[in-house]
């Protein structure tokens, strides 16, 4: 049996001397790029009003190629409201964006939309969850601990809604 040069069997398909490129990626930064917390409690009076809350998340994103090679800006923007259910009075508003710079190298031209959008914000999720965590909690109330979020699941209806949105533009009367 032959080896590939670093004792391992070579891949079944793989052209002998051909190289596969490795996949790299690096985390090369991490930050808030906005972040607001309103306190609806404080406009009005700090008493907490009776009822069970009703918490409203939306998160979307977006990824920027930067100016130097491989690398991408990636923005995880969250929206979380928080009212009374019965009187719909609000204890609550954060909206952050919380973006992750990252190097990223070897992965196909075809794949590199889904890799941006669905692996690099599982990367920066568990950041950017702690922190909205940290701020509910600063704010005066029992910390918000957000579900686990699939990041396939909102690639994939954000492609419907754009070929949605593309078919309705394909059979809109024309002026």
């Amino acid at each position: 049996m032959a080896e590939n040069g670093n004792g391992a069997a070579p891949q079944a398909g793989a052209q002998p001397g051909a190289q596969q490129q490795q996949m790299k990626v690096q985390v090369l930064a991490q930050y808030i790029r906005d972040l607001s917390f309103e306190n609806g409690l404080a406009q009005t009076s700090l008493k907490m009003p009776a009822g069970q809350p009703d918490i409203q998340v939306q998160v979307s994103l977006d990824a920027r190629k930067r100016e130097t090679e491989h690398q991408y800006e990636i923005i995880t923007k969250f929206r979380i409201e928080s009212k009374v259910k019965d009187s719909g009075q609000t204890l609550f508003i954060v909206e952050m964006e919380y973006a992750g710079l990252f190097h990223v190298e070897g992965v196909p031209q075809e794949q590199m939309h889904p890799f941006l959008l669905i692996e690099c914000p599982r990367i920066l999720f568990p950041f950017a969850r702690r922190i909205i965590s940290d701020i509910t909690r600063d704010g005066g109330f029992p910390a918000l601990n957000l579900d686990m979020i699939d990041f396939m699941a909102l690639y994939r209806q954000e492609l419907a809604r754009q070929q949605q949105v593309q078919q309705a533009g394909q059979t809109a009367p024309s002026a």
